[in-house]
């Protein structure tokens, strides 16, 4: 523990360096991810090619993918925006799934009765499919933060600032203390950003809450059953 105390600066610092690597990454794979998705929930051939394209980037090691950037953009190898270019490929190989299943679990007699009652396309969005997609959505945006968390580490592989360089520093050193403290960093901010997405979901979504709560209520509530015969 004296090591951590010592060397909170640091832990601090890698913090931020880990947390501005994956923000960007979480909000712009979201914000492709949702039209993506929408088409693939209106197109059969769409959602095969994307959801297989998607499995296909996901299967990039991290490492290559990081080292990848650089060379086809043209950018500085130490640049940390490969990284969170790198991460934004992954998030949204994750998000297009979750926001296809989203748009597709709108049911179409909701959307029919929306244009019955004159609703035009964007309208119809704005309106109805996204905010009764909203609930998908959001799971599938924490399961992107948790695993962007996660595959930020890679970057102290290329030299770039992250919670990943108490890894590689303590194995090189042997010093589990270092290692220990990078683990619970990442396990931290991770639920730190689990439980930020779930409180904007709530404040962003309301009347999911009242569903739930509604739900709730109507499960626990029960009618008696008359006894019959006796003893």
């Amino acid at each position: 523990m004296s090591w951590v105390w010592s060397h909170l600066d640091l832990i601090w610092s890698s913090t931020l360096a880990h947390v501005a690597l994956c923000v960007p990454a979480i909000v712009l794979g979201f914000a492709v991810s949702v039209p993506l998705g929408y088409w693939a929930s209106r197109s059969a051939g769409a959602r095969g090619v994307l959801l297989t394209l998607g499995n296909i980037l996901y299967t990039i090691p991290g490492i290559a993918l990081v080292v990848l950037v650089p060379v086809v953009l043209g950018l500085p190898i130490l640049n940390p925006v490969n990284v969170t270019i790198a991460l934004l490929v992954y998030a949204v190989a994750i998000m297009v799934r979750s926001a296809a299943d989203a748009f597709a679990s709108v049911s179409a007699d909701v959307r029919g009765s929306a244009r019955a009652q004159g609703f035009s396309g964007p309208q119809l969005f704005w309106r109805v499919e996204l905010p009764l997609a909203g609930p998908v959505l959001l799971a599938g945006v924490r399961v992107v933060s948790v695993s962007t968390i996660s595959l930020a580490t890679v970057a102290a592989l290329v030299g770039i600032p992250s919670l990943g360089g108490f890894f590689t520093d303590g194995f090189q050193r042997s010093f589990l203390t270092e290692i220990i403290t990078g683990l619970v960093a990442v396990l931290l901010l991770a639920a730190v950003f689990d439980v930020a997405i779930g409180l904007i979901g709530r404040a962003l979504m309301p009347w999911n809450r009242r569903q739930r709560l509604s739900s709730a209520a109507a499960a626990s509530f029960t009618i008696p059953v008359p006894q019959t015969g006796g003893r």
